[in-house]
């Protein structure tokens, strides 16, 4: 009995061997199942942050425009306002009173020096002439009848005749008073004269009259009404005040351009004649002037004209456009792009202020790339793309437009389609 019953006790023993294999194997499939599911699951969460990363970089990312310095010297065109003039102008005034009895020129009539322009009547000079003439025969006369008194005297005083030396003396004393008196009166003949021929009113220089005052008739007081303008016509003079920021800059003897608006196609030449030797304190300027040849008297004097002089900067300095710059308070700045496509500034010395460009004398270099018109929310650091700015051909500002909508459009937030799916 005891061995048919020995192996029905060993069965239940293989049966719960059997079970505990087998849930051991589930287990261990169940954590093999959870250790690649959270494998996968960390290999997920680190492609979606990578995603998102790159996308977050992405969409942070700016388009900036970019340009360089350009060194060497720079060519300035200064333009400045000037009047056409004769090389010689006279304004001609009466010497002496009297009626304007005739004129012989007129405006626009070509004259030569010595050329009479206008007789003046005066009877009052001309009976004072021959009073004075008169008053000098007079005085020559009791002049003549004192000499030979002298003579008498002095021939008597060397026989030793008995006369006073005070009597001798008066009479030398009367030689020389009307001798002094007969001076006096021819000088004042010679005036009279000279006061005659002032009536005659004579071109002083070559030229042609641009101004006539008077007319027959006329009275006329010395050194009162104007009675003719004389201008000479060839060559013409202009006068030009350079400021004081080019005033180092011009030689005599080179030539500039002279613009006229009655002539819009013509390049005159005129010719720096002189400059002054220092500034004026008032204007802080330079006195310039020019000489314009006129042979055929085509340009009138008084026009409006202006002088376009071609100016070299002898600075060594780098040209940019003026959008580069960075103004603060008491400092000016430049965004410089490196090569790796960050963003970093600089301080920089300016030189001349030339409109649309600026020389740069120290802070940058030829080889820096340098952002135009940089917005304001760029930060030390930031990555960016680059565009070559190209400079309008109107010689505008460059576009700041651009760089908003650019700026505007990477901070669009992107659509949920628009997202990297991680499958």
């Amino acid at each position: 009995m005891n061995d048919l019953t020995k192996p029905q006790l060993d069965l239940p023993v293989a049966t719960d061997a059997r079970t505990s294999v087998y849930t051991r194997r589930v287990a261990f499939g169940l954590l093999t199942l959870l250790v690649i599911g959270t494998g996968i699951r960390i290999l997920l969460n680190s492609q979606e942050a990578s995603a998102l990363q790159e996308y977050t970089a992405k969409t942070l990312e700016r388009t900036v425009l970019i340009t360089k310095a350009k060194p060497g010297d720079l060519q300035r065109n200064l333009a400045l306002p000037t009047t056409l003039r004769g090389n010689t102008e006279a304004v001609i005034y009466a010497r002496t009173a009297g009626y304007l009895t005739a004129w012989h020129k007129g405006i626009g009539d070509q004259v030569n020096k010595g050329d009479l322009l206008a007789t003046i009547d005066a009877p009052e000079q001309e009976q004072e002439l021959a009073q004075a003439r008169a008053q000098r025969e007079q005085i020559d006369a009791r002049l003549e009848l004192t000499q030979q008194t002298l003579a008498r005297w002095e021939t008597l005083n060397q026989r030793q005749t008995a006369i006073s030396q005070q009597d001798l003396d008066e009479k030398r004393s009367l030689v020389r008073q009307g001798k002094a008196d007969l001076a006096a009166n021819s000088a004042n003949v010679k005036r009279l004269e000279q006061l005659q021929s002032y009536r005659r009113i004579q071109a002083p220089f070559t030229g042609i009259i641009t101004r006539r005052s008077v007319e027959v008739g006329d009275l006329i007081a010395a050194g009162g009404k104007e009675l003719f303008a004389i201008t000479q016509t060839d060559p013409l003079r202009l006068t030009i005040w350079v400021p004081q920021a080019f005033a180092d800059d011009l030689k005599t003897g080179s030539q500039v351009t002279v613009n006229l608006s009655e002539q819009p196609g013509a390049k005159l030449k005129a010719t720096i004649d002189r400059i002054a030797g220092g500034i004026d304190p008032t204007t802080r300027a330079r006195q310039v002037d020019l000489v314009l040849p006129n042979p055929k008297a085509k340009l009138l004097p008084g026009a409006y004209a202006e002088i376009n002089i071609q100016l070299s900067s002898g600075i060594k300095a780098l040209v940019a456009p003026a959008a580069v710059l960075i103004v603060t308070d008491q400092t000016q700045r430049v965004a410089v792009v490196d090569k790796d496509k960050h963003i970093f500034y600089r301080t920089v010395k300016l030189g001349r202020d030339l409109g649309r460009d600026v020389e740069i004398l120290d802070g940058i270099t030829a080889d820096d790339t340098l952002i135009v018109s940089p917005s304001d929310q760029l930060v030390e650091g930031d990555l960016v793309k680059t565009k070559e700015w190209q400079p309008m051909a109107t010689g505008t500002a460059p576009p700041k437009k651009e760089n908003a909508k650019n700026n505007a459009e990477d901070k669009t937030e992107a659509k949920p389609e628009d997202k990297p799916k991680v499958k």
